[in-house]
């Protein structure tokens, strides 16, 4: 048997990654990871104002230096049996393109507009717009927010480019259409841009943009138009049909082809959102709860279609196919979970920051910078947990899930003169759970079993503390995935599918499954008092 290879793709909040794998054996042969240039330093990004703006050159240009880097480092064998790529990416992230898919950004007189580049999926400006589409399905004849658990968020595609198209005139006029960073890196990679062929993601149209079989499609004309005229105009320039993950997009274009070293018979999948394939990368089957645990979650389950046709609210959509096709696929999340100890670390960080830097080394420095929240943890769980412990809010960035609002802020409560930095990390790391039992229970409540959890993520691998307090909490076994790049693996398992090594993405999953190297287990005695600090987060929450 001839030996084939894929490549697994995986854009993320700040880098993209190129995975090659064995398509026989799941085997990762090699790997090479891009940072966003432009999003280092800080560009077209303004934190203060939640907006948060990528460069498509940051996409490309970490495309092509990651794909050079493995396939410099193969033999030719290998590199002629590369068979396919599959792509995953962020998302909601759309961006404005011209007649010719090009991202306006890459036009001339827009390079350095933030308004003419991808809205990362973090981009909170949208908080307005959000209410109003909010506002008008609830009075519309069809509420088109049914399937996205009952809300609309400003993190998805309508509410961004309603904000863009208010705000920025120059933007609005010129651009032809709108496309998700998922439809629009294989598109490129093809050559195949015509937007108004193109095909598009299931997974992102389904869970961002409101599309449902139901609707036909999109929202209608009427619908959009009533929010604002261009998008009832823009309506037509977009899609009805969309496409699952198993389907090919096209070849690489021979342009591409020659850049990157491959050949060019190389098949490029349709894209999807990177958690989603995240959670096929872990082996997600029916009634798993899939948890990728970063700066933000997102928690994914899929159920067999047959099983379930309620509506489960407050979460960020069910689709038929998002995830596995032919399964529904459900997603929610939390708008911050690593993010809320990024920030408590920001904040003892000061002193080192402004009083200490100019007698330190920078070595010295980022040695104290790392050690903060290993410390933190170590003696965070020291401290016994008990039924009058502080209770926290994780709701610093908003709340995602369940049940969208991002005005929401985040709380700390019952800070006395005994409080001490491990005191109130704890309560960060037990909020963060509880959020996450929020989300499960959610699922549990309205009709969906949930048999087993999976975490996947930087925090997963790297925080046994807060892996353990998880556990307690929601009260179930945690499976971690042995794959440090369970997001490009599932890409790599979809690139296999594409590229006729499977049939099917169960066949895919079965063999090149990476397993898990750890199972955290509830602490029966911690878990009863976690029980009864979660009512009082409940109660926290509602006041």
């Amino acid at each position: 048997m001839d030996k084939k290879y894929v490549i697994g793709l995986d854009y993320g909040t700040d880098s993209v990654r190129a995975l090659l794998v064995d398509a026989h054996s799941g085997a990762e042969v090699a790997c090479s990871v891009s940072l966003y240039k432009r999003w280092a330093e800080g560009k077209y990004c303004n934190p203060e104002q939640s907006q948060f703006r990528q460069h498509p050159l940051d996409y490309i240009e970490g495309m092509e230096e990651s794909v050079k880097d493995i396939v410099a480092k193969l033999n030719p064998e290998i590199v002629d049996n590369i068979v396919a790529m599959a792509i995953d990416t962020t998302g909601s992230t759309p961006g404005a393109v011209d007649e010719t898919g090009t991202p306006l950004a890459l036009l001339p007189g827009f390079e350095e507009d933030p308004d003419a580049m991808f809205v990362l999926w973090k981009d909170h400006t949208a908080l307005k717009e959000a209410d109003d589409i909010n506002s008008l399905a609830k009075k519309w004849g069809i509420d088109y927010t049914k399937y996205s658990g009952g809300l609309y968020s400003s993190e998805w595609f309508w509410s961004k480019i309603l904000h863009i198209t208010k705000k920025n005139g120059a933007v609005a006029q010129k651009a032809f259409s709108w496309m998700e960073h998922c439809d629009w890196m294989p598109a490129f990679l093809t050559g195949n841009t015509n937007v108004l062929t193109v095909k598009r993601s299931r997974c992102a149209a389904g869970h961002k943009a409101m599309w449902h079989q139901e609707f036909n499609g999109l929202p209608s004309k009427e619908f959009l138009g009533t929010l604002h005229p261009d998008l009832a105009a823009l309506r037509d320039r977009l899609y009805n049909d969309t496409y699952t993950t198993n389907e090919v997009m096209g070849n690489l274009s021979p342009e591409w082809a020659e850049k990157l070293g491959l050949p060019a018979t190389v098949k490029i999948g349709i894209g999807a959102i990177d958690a989603h394939l995240g959670a096929v990368g872990t082996g997600i089957e029916a009634y798993s709860l899939v948890k990728v645990m970063g700066t933000s979650t997102c928690d994914m389950v899929v159920v067999p279609k047959q099983e379930f046709t309620g509506l489960v609210n407050g979460i960020c959509g069910q689709v038929d196919g998002s995830i596995i096709p032919d399964m529904l696929g459900m997603e929610a999340g939390q708008s911050a979970f690593g993010d809320v100890y990024s920030w408590f670390k920001q904040i003892l960080e000061f002193p080192m920051k402004e009083i200490l830097a100019e007698t330190l080394s920078k070595e010295q420095l980022k040695a104290a910078s790392d050690a903060i929240l290993p410390k933190l943890a170590e003696k965070a769980a020291q401290i016994p947990v008990t039924e009058h412990d502080l209770i926290a809010l994780d709701w610093i960035n908003g709340r995602r899930t369940p049940d969208v609002d991002l005005t929401k802020k985040g709380v700390i409560a019952g800070i006395t003169l005994g409080t001490s930095a491990p005191h109130i990390f704890k309560a960060l790391v037990e909020a963060t759970a509880f959020g996450s039992k929020a989300i499960m229970d959610r699922f549990i409540d309205q009709g969906v079993a949930i048999k087993q959890v999976i975490a996947l993520g930087g925090i997963s691998k790297k925080s046994a503390y807060v892996m353990q307090t998880l556990a307690n909490i929601l009260n179930v076994p945690i499976k971690v995935a042995t794959s440090e790049q369970a997001c490009a693996l599932g890409s790599a398992m979809f690139a296999a599918v594409i590229g006729g090594v499977y049939q099917d993405i169960a066949q895919a999953q079965q063999a090149m499954s990476s397993g898990y190297d750890a199972e955290y287990l509830p602490q029966a005695e911690k878990a009863a008092i976690y029980k009864k600090l979660y009512q009082r987060y409940l109660t926290l929450g509602n006041q």
